[in-house]
């Protein structure tokens, strides 16, 4: 059949069946995580890349954040694409790009040339989630939603996980060139794996609600940001992901620095740690807060956004604790809470933001609040904590990090409040996106 204009495989979805949605979740999951992996090893490699090409604490940061301005900029209109047409193609051409510039970043031999494939990693990765996003809210009911989208945002948990196990040992046993070309060439034979036995489903599928493709006029993206911004909900949701995403990626970027400067810990060893406690606790904190979500929901949908405002307020003193303490082994049992705490806001917040969105709307809805949180949270957290350490090392020398790691924590707990805040209009913005045409 065409694959034009959204038409999908199987007009009628009969397809999906519940073997076939398991399939398609998983094998999107994978995407994802390999998509982390990719972005993510980076952080592991930050001392071994700042020392053979001498690099400043600034310029690491700066790798970060160049890769978040594309990234984020470019899924809107990619988004927009695949609301338009064939979203397994747009998976399929994003992860072939980012896997090979991910090979492509170990031949480089200067910082401008890191960063330019660092950028084209960005622009790949761009593509892959908005339109996962829709395909999963299309096979997976309302009441089912967050906890489809939970066991899809396991991909960061797993990504971090693999990430720091290949890039830490890898590094460890050859060198950070290898690590990058071990970690990118999976990607490319999972390409071909999604474009050949991933099918496109109908939109509106699982919510019956499925429109006639060539009828209906595609939003533009000022009808996308109109209808969006014009909900409280979506503008705390957006500003509580946001925030929790400075935090994170800053910390999730240079923890591994923090802990090679303040405890004379060796890269392997830091890269199974974080693995383990990244990997397993923030797994299950991003799967059970979105199964919880799907079930304390159905009685009171204000719940999923109380799960996630409950846990930044509960993991806040436990982070801002990790910098303050001199023993290694208490460091890492308290980085245990923050981590499960982490990614946990994905699952909920992904499935209300589709629930806010018509049909139409659904990747670039989720592209909308990507935009959003990564613009700030992965363009400005990593770089924002590699400017505070420089601006702090004349007085604190080597323990200028753990500091500017430090500040950066309370914009968490911040991050809690407009979740809480988010709950209270959530039930009337879901009903008046439900009221609201396809398109």
């Amino acid at each position: 059949m065409a694959e034009n204009a959204g038409v999908s495989d199987t007009s009628d979805g009969s397809f999906i069946t519940p073997n076939y949605r398991r399939y398609a979740l998983g094998l999107l999951t994978a995407v994802y995580t390999v998509n982390y992996v990719d972005r993510q090893i980076l952080s592991i490699l930050l001392e071994p890349i700042k020392i053979e090409l001498s690099l400043s604490d600034t310029q690491l940061g700066l790798l970060f954040t160049t890769f978040g301005i594309f990234y984020a900029t470019l899924g809107l209109p990619i988004a927009m694409l695949a609301d338009r047409t064939n979203r397994r193609n747009v998976i399929t051409a994003a992860m072939t790009i980012f896997s090979g510039m991910t090979v492509a970043c170990g031949f480089v031999t200067s910082f401008w040339q890191l960063m330019l494939a660092r950028i084209l990693v960005g622009v790949g990765e761009a593509g892959s989630s908005p339109p996962s996003h829709s395909m999963i809210a299309d096979m997976y009911e309302p009441k089912s939603r967050a906890t489809a989208l939970a066991t899809f945002s396991l991909g960061v948990n797993l990504g971090i996980f693999a990430g720091f196990i290949i890039g830490g040992y890898v590094v460890q046993w050859y060198d950070w060139r290898t690590a990058f070309f071990v970690v990118g060439l999976p990607g490319l034979v999972l390409a071909v794996l999604v474009r050949i036995t991933l099918r496109e489903p109908p939109r509106g599928h699982s919510e019956g609600r499925v429109e006639d493709s060539d009828k209906e006029v595609a939003p533009t993206i000022f009808d996308v940001l109109r209808f969006l911004l014009a909900q409280p909900s979506f503008r705390h949701i957006a500003a509580g992901a946001t925030l929790v995403s400075f935090v994170g990626y800053g910390a999730v970027a240079w923890l591994p620095a923090f802990l090679i400067r303040s405890h004379g810990m060796e890269v392997g060893d830091i890269g199974l740690a974080l693995a383990l406690i990244i990997g397993i606790s923030g797994g299950l904190g991003t799967y059970g807060a979105g199964l919880l979500a799907d079930r304390l929901g159905q009685g009171d949908v204000r719940w999923y956004m109380w799960v996630v405002a409950i846990a930044g307020f509960a993991a806040f003193p436990f982070g801002f604790s990790v910098y303050l303490v001199d023993n290694l082994a208490i460091a890492l049992a308290l980085f245990v809470v923050p981590a499960a705490a982490g990614s946990l806001y994905l699952g909920p917040s992904l499935a209300m933001t589709q629930g806010l969105a018509p049909l139409k709307m659904r990747a670039a809805a989720s592209a909308l609040l990507l935009f959003i949180l990564n613009i700030i949270g992965l363009g400005l957290g990593p770089q924002a904590v590699g400017i505070v350490s420089d601006l702090l090392e004349p007085t604190y020398g080597v323990e200028s990090l753990r500091y500017a790691l430090l500040v950066m924590t309370p914009f968490g707990l911040w991050g809690a409040v407009h979740f809480y805040l988010a709950a209270r209009t959530l039930g009337a913005d879901l009903e008046r996106a439900q009221l609201a045409p396809a398109a």
